[in-house]
């Protein structure tokens, strides 16, 4: 074979090699950032699950109907913690205090609103042995979703591996080991969802 065709043909199998190695790159980090984002929505949920410590994240599920636009609390006010039992909510436009206080008291946080026109208060009580259980609960919930959601990238990803090896952008074997490491990367994310589950109960059982 001339010496010209014999790299003609190096060439190719390098740009192909590249292409693949490119292809599984991708599918790799689309992956891994979906779930990264999935881990630091997780983390946001249980940042609004009530321990017996005034915390201003508990307030980032509420929101409030600002002129036709459901709109976070914390986008409408300013939250502070200034004790250990206690958050004071001062809103940037006063009159939406009864509605901020509404939706505080029809939200699943079990706190009572007090304001005096300006301010609104919060008291944080510390948590009973039942409303423990009842929030170690719910953080098993949310943690449920946080692994259902890294489980929904893992099965995209997979789709997404099948459809570039049935176009011949990847080879099988290329296709099997980049299946491998997107269950390798599901596994370990969801090890991390297990991990934030159990500091945060761990957190809920200490009094």
């Amino acid at each position: 074979m001339p010496a010209a065709r014999r790299t003609c043909q190096a060439s190719r199998l390098c740009l192909q090699a590249a292409a693949e190695e490119s292809v599984e790159v991708d599918v790799e980090e689309d992956a891994m950032t979906r779930m990264e984002k999935s881990i630091e929505s997780t983390k946001r949920s249980f940042g609004t699950v009530r321990t017996g410590r005034a915390n201003p994240a508990l307030l980032d599920r509420i929101e409030v109907d600002y002129y036709g636009a459901m709109t976070p609390v914390r986008q409408m006010a300013n939250v502070s913690a200034p004790e250990a039992s206690l958050l004071v909510i001062q809103p940037y436009d006063k009159s939406m205090i009864p509605a901020i206080e509404r939706s505080i008291m029809t939200s699943d946080l079990a706190l009572t609103p007090n304001s005096d026109g300006n301010v609104i208060r919060l008291n944080i009580p510390q948590l009973t042995a039942d409303r423990r259980k009842e929030l170690a609960k719910l953080v098993s919930k949310l943690g449920e979703e946080g692994k259902v959601a890294i489980r929904n990238v893992r099965r995209d990803a997979m789709k997404a591996v099948d459809a570039l090896e049935k176009k011949g952008d990847l080879g099988e074997d290329e296709a099997k080991a980049l299946s491998d490491t997107v269950q390798e990367l599901t596994d370990d994310y969801v090890k991390q969802v297990d991990a934030l589950v159990k500091s945060k109960q761990d957190e809920l059982s200490t009094v």
